[in-house]
């Protein structure tokens, strides 16, 4: 163990440079007086790395080293098998590109490593699309690439919700796969938003770049805008009983948001197996069809005017079938 974390810290050091104690120790998850013993171990073993003190300090190699020791392990090699995305690569215009890299990477790993790799492809598939969704028409996905990658500033035209069409001028932080969909994060007169590229009908590269903002993590970014946008559309809370189906049906029809209030419900089914609880929905007609789903293995307690809509819905239901 402490073989493989002397050469993560070797390798740390020489792709990002000068890193502190502190920093090595969070990203290895070991305490910073190991560290201290770690570079130690690598000075003696003739590493050439050093310290500089002060606020501003930390460790370094001295310019120019590079170790040879970038050896993959079997799972390692393995795992590269699952880390492409050759669908959404396609979609990004690296297809060709992402297919080369394969060959190389299985050109120069040994024998032995190259089979179980192999293997790994043939065992495994990744399909990111949900079921049930067509694939989305997206011209300018690899423009958007392209101006990502290279800090450039674009004009584009927008199809908001309600086919109202807008125009924006957007800084282009980086590009998001979600159950199949692909999002762009942009800065846009000052802020951060986030825009659907099947919705993006135009696209020009303005000839200009930007200054990339130091402080945006796109993965940061992109889990807090998920859990405000599901606050947002699941801004409502419905009291409802459910039978023992019905509960098994909420993940498949509420998402995680009902599978989590499930999860988080602090009551206990009465005698014929009912669970009351509160349930997160929609507001206004999205709420209902969504609880029609259910049928008869839910029932709407409050609110009660999304109550007397169930009912209504139900009433003409029951008129067509007679």
């Amino acid at each position: 163990m402490r073989a493989s974390r002397l050469l993560s810290v070797l390798l740390l050091l020489q792709n990002r440079g000068r890193m502190t104690a502190d920093e090595l120790a969070a990203e290895l998850e070991v305490s910073v007086r190991t560290i201290y013993r770690d570079v130690e171990a690598l000075s003696a073993a003739g590493v050439p790395v050093y310290a500089d003190r002060g606020r501003t300090g930390g460790y370094q190699l001295v310019d120019g080293y590079r170790t040879r020791l970038t050896g993959l392990t079997e799972e390692e090699a393995q795992s590269l098998s699952l880390a492409g995305l050759p669908g959404a690569a396609g979609e990004l215009g690296l297809g060709t590109v992402l297919a080369a890299a394969q060959l190389k990477l299985h050109a120069a790993m040994p024998a032995e490593l190259r089979a179980g790799a192999s293997r790994i492809s043939e065992r495994f598939y990744l399909d990111v699309p949900g079921w049930h969704r067509g694939i989305e028409s997206l011209p300018r996905l690899s423009e958007l690439a392209d101006a990502v990658w290279h800090a450039r500033r674009v004009k584009v035209r927008y199809e908001r919700w309600g086919q109202r069409k807008v125009e924006r001028v957007l800084d282009p932080l980086g590009l998001i796969l979600k159950a199949g969909n692909w999002y762009l994060a942009a800065r846009c007169e000052g802020s951060d938003r986030t825009y659907r590229v099947s919705r993006i009908e135009d696209l020009e590269d303005l000839g200009e770049t930007f200054e990339r903002p130091s402080d945006f993590d796109l993965a940061r970014y992109w889990q807090e805008w998920s859990e405000q946008f599901e606050k947002r559309m699941y801004s409502r809370v419905a009291v409802v009983r459910l039978n023992e189906f019905a509960r098994i049906l909420v993940p498949f029809y509420l998402g995680a948001v009902g599978a989590r209030a499930l999860r988080e419900a602090d009551a206990e089914p009465d005698e014929n197996g009912w669970l009351t609880m509160e349930l997160p929905v929609e507001p206004g007609e999205p709420a209902v069809g969504e609880l029609l789903r259910f049928g008869g293995n839910l029932e709407v307690l409050e609110p009660p005017e999304l109550r007397e809509r169930l009912a209504e819905e139900i009433g003409k239901m029951g008129a067509v079938y007679g």
